[in-house]
């Protein structure tokens, strides 16, 4: 069995959908299910995949991935276990879910492999993180980061550090928005058209980014060549100091870092 099921039809299940096929993958090699009929019938329509019911669907691949909401996913687990193939593949894209609990819930030994994705994914410039439980192979960790690469970026880590993951690159686009909503209504209070003040900042923390990622300096050398001494920035960075936005930052991301260890019960 080659067949891959994406279970859980949702906007993470549909990006990586997309992603897949973009990377060439044969749409006849893809299953789809979701609890809303309408939205298979949807997505075979746009994409030519076929859909099932979950044991369906399960009984017929190799890798499956779960992408529904943590509260949905022990009904899930007791509806497939026992269709599920003993060499198959369990990928999770259930936040906060451990390995050990879907292997337990299983009830026999599976390989598993748990993914922190996030949203930037949708246009294939997502980071993902993975991790491999305690029956996942080498072999199938290196599966699960080409499935995830169809999307972004992959990185593979201890399940240990899924939590910090999740604080920092799966809810972070969260933090950038913010930041970015605060600088187009700055340049709004400073009279700027706000179709102006947008494009002044989408494009700024583009660039910036991308000047991050290509020349592989430190952030702070990138800040540091923006700021002159007693320059407009350096009264902006020094306004930021004095707000305590470096620490807002910092305890903030240590307040995702724990919610998360809540949910997965660390």
């Amino acid at each position: 069995m080659s067949r891959l099921a994406i279970l859980g039809a949702g906007v993470m299940g549909e990006t990586l959908l997309a992603g897949l096929l973009r990377a060439d993958w044969d749409a006849a090699d893809i299953v789809v299910t979701d609890r809303r009929p309408e939205r298979c019938t949807e997505l075979v329509e746009r994409y030519g995949v076929s859909a099932a019911d979950n044991a369906t669907a399960v009984g017929e691949a190799s890798t499956v991935v779960v992408v529904v909401k943590p509260q949905d996913l022990g009904d899930l687990l007791a509806e497939i276990g026992p269709v599920l193939a003993e060499d198959a593949l369990v990928v999770s894209l259930c936040a906060g879910v451990t390995t050990a609990s879907i292997e337990q819930q299983i009830g026999r030994p599976v390989a598993v492999v748990r993914v922190m994705p996030n949203t930037p994914a949708q246009v294939d410039e997502g980071m993902a993180a993975i991790s491999g439980g305690a029956h996942a192979s080498t072999e199938q960790l290196a599966h699960v980061h080409s499935l995830l690469s169809a999307t972004g970026r992959v990185v593979t880590v201890p399940e240990k550090y899924q939590d910090a993951v999740t604080a920092i690159s799966g809810s972070g686009p969260a933090y950038l928005f913010y930041v970015v909503e605060s600088m187009i209504e700055g340049g709004v209070q400073l009279g700027l058209p706000r179709d102006v003040s947008t494009e002044l900042v989408v494009q700024t923390m583009f660039g910036s980014a991308h000047l991050l990622r290509e020349t592989g300096r430190h952030p702070t050398e990138l800040r540091e060549m923006v700021t002159s001494p007693g320059g407009t920035t350096a009264a902006a960075v020094r306004t930021l100091e004095s707000h305590g936005v470096r620490a807002a930052f910092m305890a903030a991301i240590e307040s995702a870092r724990d919610r998360s260890r809540l949910l997965s019960g660390g």
